[in-house]
């Protein structure tokens, strides 16, 4: 049997003395560590000799990051190490990011004890662990400049306005907004929103 040292890194303190009692009463779980230091972690894998990290996506005040940017940094410092993603933000254009990258899995936190074992015992055999994407969503990816229109568009701003944040002229704004509908598929500026926020380009409009 292979034992697995594992380490979360969460800024919900309850939920990580939650998974660590839950995840005692497996075997195949040597040690588990669960740490809020995100300036450290790179020491806690070397010292702690973890296997697995499991890393949230929102962190909350830990960092200006998130968890997606620094699995990306991790693997790049510790190619070695496997990153499994272990968050509420279910989302598609998250989980299209976390494979780019190089991240061994993405799973939800409504996972089962017994089923994020049997993930866990994959991707320390070097397996991967994503959803099964059942809607076949094909993602293409948005540059960082659309991006930036979609959220501007989401927060009420005109054309005009935009442009002129942007430097850009109107005309190229149409330009962008135009393939911003044909990556997305949509036809128009309220479509392209409602979709953003489903994929998760933009966050949900409170």
């Amino acid at each position: 049997m292979i034992l697995i040292n594992i380490l979360l890194v969460d800024d919900h303190k309850l939920f990580a003395k939650s998974l660590s009692v839950a995840l005692d009463e497996y075997n195949e779980i040597e040690y588990f560590y669960s740490t809020q230091d995100i300036q450290c972690i790179d020491k806690v894998i070397c010292e702690k000799d973890i296997d697995i990290v499991l890393m949230d996506i929102n962190l909350g005040d830990l960092s200006d990051m998130d968890g997606l940017k620094i699995a990306s940094d991790l693997l790049k410092s510790s190619p070695a190490i496997k990153i499994i993603i272990l968050t509420g933000y279910d989302l598609p254009v998250y989980r299209h990011e976390a494979k780019k990258i190089g991240i061994s899995g993405f799973l939800n936190k409504n996972i089962s004890p017994d089923d994020l074992i049997s993930s866990l015992i994959r991707v320390s055999h070097g397996a991967t662990c994503f959803p099964s994407e059942n809607d076949k969503i094909i993602i293409e990816d948005l540059t960082s400049m659309e991006k930036k229109i979609l959220q501007l568009i989401s927060n009420g701003k005109k054309r005009k306005c935009i442009a002129e944040e942007l430097y850009i002229s109107e005309r190229t704004l149409s330009n962008h907004l135009q393939h911003i509908f044909e990556k997305l598929e949509v036809s128009s500026a309220v479509e392209a929103i409602t979709k953003s926020i489903q994929l998760g380009y933009i966050p949900p409009i409170c």
